[in-house]
């Protein structure tokens, strides 16, 4: 199996699990009860985590909030400011509709407890319009959140615009920096959010560890706790914390930091080579990635002609998906390429590549072979079909 869907998960890279072993082993002890050795010992592990990331984001350690997933992290940024916000009275929260499941939840949820969410105005690859933004902007609007890099089409934001004029007019920013992370350079300060979801499994670390930048000062984010009963995470998030999950997405932060500059080079060209194969070797390709700006490992592209399900199902050695994996709702096609005004019978024949540092020039070949194969055999058999029924 050639393995193509890093935007859904990646591999863990072996340093990562060398250094989450231990905590499965000789340090297993409680990192939120600190009374002897083994529980020092996994307190030291999560500390250490928590300054690799600090430090990759540019951040102090006080600033970084651990949670069990990017989407327990989105829902505490969003759900945590609810009190705040109803006190202040903003109550309107602008997004994109392209945004993650995983956001467009809270959302959701905020609309029916008294809040109203307004989508801003995009281009057909995402790209927010500033002057709509600047004009929707107003005194009652509480948080702006929009992910700094779309999770399926790979367009990256101009975060540190929006976030300019979001806070010159008092509103907090969020960004679900899941799919950035380890792909594109940026800091807290660099892109100027208050919030920052990120989470270890789409970078080489392990499922089950997320976390949360919640900045401490201009602005101070008045964050409240989603859960109760343990002061663990500050009291942000009481549980026993996952030490070797934590411990696993610290490493991989550190690897992903200092591998980026020659990551993004070498990714990007195996991107670049699967889009001019595929381009050969496929007529009625649509592109719904932009060429620039755009996430160095995404590649997103649709089939005219082809039915989705024919497509996948014939689909024997190339993982790859058609949308995110948290796909809202049921659907069978990208609610985000719906927005972006791809047509459903596109959208559903769309292949969304998501590569890595551990695929090879070789893998891209052998995965092109594949797909133009069965996409001509879809075609004759469509062909057949056709002159059959006189269609």
């Amino acid at each position: 199996m050639i393995y193509l869907d890093s935007h859904s998960t990646t591999p863990i890279d072996p340093g990562v699990f060398e250094a989450m072993k231990p905590y499965f082993f000789e340090r297993f002890g409680n990192a939120s009860h600190g009374l002897h050795r083994f529980n020092w010992e996994a307190q030291a592990g999560v500390s250490h985590a928590r300054e690799q990331i600090a430090k990759a984001l540019g951040a102090h350690e006080k600033e970084i909030l651990f949670t069990g997933s990017a989407t327990e992290a989105n829902h505490l940024a969003l759900l945590g400011l609810e009190s705040h916000l109803k006190e202040s009275k903003r109550t309107r929260i602008l997004s994109l509709p392209i945004e993650h499941a995983s956001v467009l939840g809270p959302l959701e949820l905020l609309s029916e407890r008294g809040f109203t969410i307004e989508w801003l105005a995009i281009d057909r690859f995402g790209r927010v319009d500033l002057a709509a933004l600047e004009s929707t902007l107003g005194p009652d609007v509480g948080i702006v959140s929009i992910a700094l890099a779309n999770h399926e089409v790979g367009t990256i934001q101009d975060l540190r615009a929006i976030a300019d004029r979001a806070h010159a007019r008092g509103a907090f920013v969020h960004t679900d920096a899941v799919q950035a992370l380890g792909k594109i350079p940026f800091t807290a300060d660099s892109i100027g959010a208050d919030l920052i979801t990120v989470s270890a499994h789409k970078i080489h670390g392990p499922k089950g560890a997320g976390a949360l930048f919640v900045r401490r000062k201009n602005p101070r984010v008045p964050l409240e706790p989603l859960f109760l009963g343990g002061g663990q995470e500050r009291g942000f998030r009481p549980g026993t914390p996952n030490t070797p999950a934590i411990a696993g997405f610290g490493a991989a932060v550190e690897i992903a930091r200092e591998r980026l500059s020659d990551d993004a080079k070498t990714v990007s060209a195996l991107r670049d080579f699967l889009w001019e194969s595929l381009s050969t070797e496929i007529t009625g390709l649509r592109r719904n990635s932009p060429l620039e700006g755009v996430l160095p490992n995404n590649l997103n592209v649709s089939i005219e002609g082809i039915d989705g399900a024919a497509l996948f199902g014939r689909l024997r050695t190339v993982a790859v998906s058609n949308a995110s994996a948290c796909l809202n709702g049921t659907s069978d096609h990208s609610q985000v390429l719906k927005a972006l005004g791809v047509p459903k019978a596109l959208a559903r024949a769309t292949l969304r590549f998501g590569l890595s540092r551990f695929n090879t020039r070789d893998e891209i070949v052998l995965a092109v072979n594949e797909i133009s194969e069965v996409v001509r055999e879809l075609r004759r058999m469509e062909r057949e079909f056709a002159e059959q029924t006189g269609t």
